[in-house]
């Protein structure tokens, strides 16, 4: 017969049953209402006459974040687990700046109590967890790193040689004064931004500024290729929503038994 946590578990950690898809959506609405308090927190008109209704609906909120937390760690079978992964940290940063604020409270504490507060938008990232898309972009991501650090470092040689190049090439008269600076243009052009600070006056300079514009374009597209090609990979996967109670590892196939990570039995 299951028990109490055993349920809870199913409602809160997965999808699959028409309660925990209640218990999902409701939490997201209760994430998008949580932004947007901060975000109309941050206007000082709003703020000055609605005051008192922002700050009972901060504490509303937070106290429905508290307890899902709450409840979050006492199901769980491994609750250190839970605490320090992901997730577990971003529930704890959606609550912990508004108890924070009470301890630091004080004219001189303005300012920290001010930015403690502001960290609440981490409850954005609570998001993912409810958005299966979400969910596939991030495994993407995560099997895509290799590839990404192999071309970022790819990338940071490269900026560091043409940097170095373009210092040699235009001087110290042409506001490339040193390398550091060189290679600060090198990361403006490669990535298109392009901010006019600073740029090469002689010919040879601008024949090679233009050909590290049309380099760029083409490092712009590596990344995108990569992250595509595995985002094309995940979506082909039939994947359950199923959260191994364990070890917390989720993107189990569908009608698994048992975790492909710890082995322990699902619910």
């Amino acid at each position: 017969m299951r028990n109490n946590k055993d349920r809870l578990y199913e409602i809160i950690f997965e999808a699959d049953t028409k309660t925990g898809k209640i218990f999902d959506v409701s939490l997201l609405i209760v994430i998008l209402l949580s932004i947007l308090l901060v975000v109309l927190e941050s206007v000082p008109s709003i703020e000055r006459d609605y005051h008192h209704l922002l700050k009972i609906s901060e504490w509303i909120i937070t106290g429905i974040f508290s307890l899902e937390y709450i409840l979050r760690i006492w199901i769980v079978k491994k609750p250190k687990a839970y605490i320090f992964s992901f997730y577990g940290i971003i529930d704890l940063l959606s609550v912990l700046p508004s108890y924070l604020a009470l301890v630091a409270a004080g004219t001189h504490g303005f300012m920290v109590i001010r930015a403690l507060r502001l960290l609440r938008i981490f409850r954005i990232l609570k998001l993912n967890r409810y958005i299966k898309e979400g969910a596939i972009i991030v495994r993407a991501l995560r099997k895509s790193r290799i590839k990404i650090s192999v071309f970022l470092f790819a990338v940071l040689t490269m900026v560091i040689i043409i940097g170095t190049i373009m210092y040699l090439i235009e001087g110290g008269e042409n506001g490339f004064t040193s390398i550091p600076r060189g290679i600060y243009w090198a990361v403006v052009t490669l990535t298109t931004v392009g901010y006019g600070d600073i740029s090469p006056a002689t010919p040879l300079g601008q024949f090679f500024a233009s050909v590290v514009m049309i380099i760029g374009y083409a490092i712009i597209a590596v990344p995108t290729g990569i992250v595509t090609a595995e985002l094309t990979k995940q979506s082909s996967k039939n994947n359950s929503t199923q959260v191994c109670p364990h070890c917390l590892a989720d993107d189990h196939v569908e009608d698994a038994l048992y975790c492909y990570q710890c082995g322990k039995k699902l619910n």
